[in-house]
């Protein structure tokens, strides 16, 4: 298993947090997304290690950015 934390901006509500943890559950390998709306962390667990580009392109699918 891994896990890896990710910081996303841009969400506001419930609706964001869904949609940014759908689009990365779609990610090969994934097996849950836990969405933090106050703190906008993202805390992705999979089989092996996500490709951090994959995140990104997921959560930019989803409307919003990894903050840098």
């Amino acid at each position: 298993m891994a896990t890896k934390t990710y910081i996303v901006s841009g969400m506001t509500c419930s609706h964001c947090v869904n949609s940014v943890g759908s689009e990365i559950k779609q990610i090969p390998g994934v097996t849950d997304v836990q969405v933090d709306l106050a703190s906008g962390a993202v805390t992705v667990i999979s089989e092996q290690p996500v490709d951090d580009t994959a995140v990104a392109a997921a959560v930019d699918e989803a409307g919003y950015e990894l903050a840098r």
